[in-house]
Formats: C-alpha cells, sequence, structure tokens
C-alpha cells in the first residue's frame, strides 16, 4: 500500500475550507484516476435540483471506490466544476459531510457549462491504495 502524507506547508496559503495543498504519495500502490462524476442514477436517469445532484455526484464517486476496494479515505484529489458560484457553500457543506474530515488536495472551478445544460456539477477524482 502506498504511503500517503497530506499536508500544507510553510510559505503555501493556508486552505479556505477543508483540503490540502498536496498530497505526497511513497511506495507501492495502486493509483485511481475516476472520471467526472455527475449528478445521475446508476441508470442514468438524472435527478433535479442541485442539491440532489451534489448529492448523487458523490454517491457515484464514492460507488466507483467501492468498486476497487477503496472509500474516501483513499482519495488524494478531488476536482470540482460547478456551474453557479452561489453552489460554492452547498458544494463545501456536502463535501465535508463526505470526507468526514479527511482532507484530499482539491480544485474547484466554476464553468460556464457541462455536457448537458441540466447538470450543474461534476467531480473528478484520484485515489490510492
Amino acid at each position: 500500500m502506498a504511503n500517503v502524507t497530506f499536508s500544507n506547508p510553510a510559505g503555501a496559503p493556508v486552505p479556505a475550507s477543508r483540503y490540502s495543498q498536496a498530497a505526497l504519495i511513497e511506495g507501492p500502490g495502486r493509483r485511481l484516476v475516476i472520471s467526472g462524476q455527475i449528478g445521475v442514477l446508476p441508470d442514468g436517469t438524472p435527478v433535479s435540483g442541485p442539491e440532489a445532484q451534489i448529492g448523487q455526484a458523490l454517491g457515484n464517486l464514492s460507488a466507483v471506490l467501492a468498486g476497487h476496494g477503496m472509500t474516501v479515505a483513499n482519495l488524494v484529489k478531488m476536482t470540482v466544476f460547478l456551474t453557479d458560484p452561489t453552489l460554492i457553500p452547498h458544494w463545501r457543506r456536502h463535501r465535508d459531510a463526505f470526507l468526514g474530515g479527511h482532507a484530499p488536495t482539491s480544485t474547484l472551478l466554476i464553468v460556464a457549462g457541462l455536457a448537458s445544460p441540466d447538470f450543474v456539477v461534476e467531480v473528478e477524482a484520484e485515489a490510492v491504495a
């Protein structure tokens, strides 16, 4: 299993919310790169409303992790795309509950749109074990 050390080194900005500036991965292990997850059910049916989409995208991320024998504790990087900056506090609340104190590295982007105009959030991630 890879050894992961999360850090916020001196000289780097203090994180604005619950994330780390860096993840040092050392030793043997597995690396899982996860495609962007959106607010659709396993059968492809979209969920409605921003809060539901955020929750479903995180649920889908959890399912992909579980499918590879991993949990949120294995996450080392999350990249989040939101279509509306007013969703940031909602995203952070859901993310913090989802991560349960774990603080992987993170990037948050506000974008003009996603693959469908119905989607408001997309989450991609990397994990190691």
